[in-house]
């Protein structure tokens, strides 16, 4: 199965939304707790299209989207601008079929594109399929929060891992 990638649109946040939302009712890919609105995730699509940031879908047939990545900032201080965080949320019944690979190998090209220096990445401990998933594309763990999160009533803890893109330096 090769999906089409391509950029989110203001017409896909029902989708992005429902699959947004079976991760977080289903799952500790994202630690939120509750489900959120479509107007939520439009609002958070609109600031990132306003701040440049790339937020793509996988779609396997017109109007068939099973997955979705964006890239956010990291730290929202000026010393962090060469810094994103991704974002990956397949929709459960297509997970493990390579969609993951594909949106983050893209998202990885967006984040060159944009100039970007590094790309982090927070994911769940319990989550072997994200942290193979970064691992196969160069990502490495830079640091494991044990306890910070708290979901499904037992605590969770954080692995933080990084690519660093390109050795240059910012316009210092």
């Amino acid at each position: 199965m090769y999906p089409q990638i391509r950029p989110a649109q203001l017409s896909d946040i029902e989708v992005i939304t429902d699959i947004y939302n079976e991760a977080v009712l289903n799952s500790t890919a994202s630690y939120d707790e509750h489900p959120q609105t479509s107007q939520q995730r439009r609002n958070w699509f609109e600031q990132h299209q306003e701040q440049g940031l790339s937020t793509l879908i996988a779609e396997i047939a017109p109007d068939h989207i099973v997955g979705w990545a964006a890239l956010s900032f990291f730290r929202p201080w000026e010393g962090y601008r060469y810094t994103v965080e991704d974002s990956i949320y397949i929709s459960q019944a297509y997970q493990g079929k390579g969609i993951g690979t594909q949106l983050l190998g893209e998202l990885l090209e967006q984040a060159k594109g944009m100039k970007m220096h590094v790309v982090m990445a927070g994911l769940d401990a319990q989550n072997p399929a994200s942290l193979r998933l970064h691992q196969k594309l160069g990502f490495r763990q830079v640091g494991y929060l044990p306890e910070v999160g708290f979901k499904f009533n037992r605590w969770l803890d954080l692995v933080l891992m990084q690519r660093i893109l390109s050795p240059e330096l910012g316009d210092g």
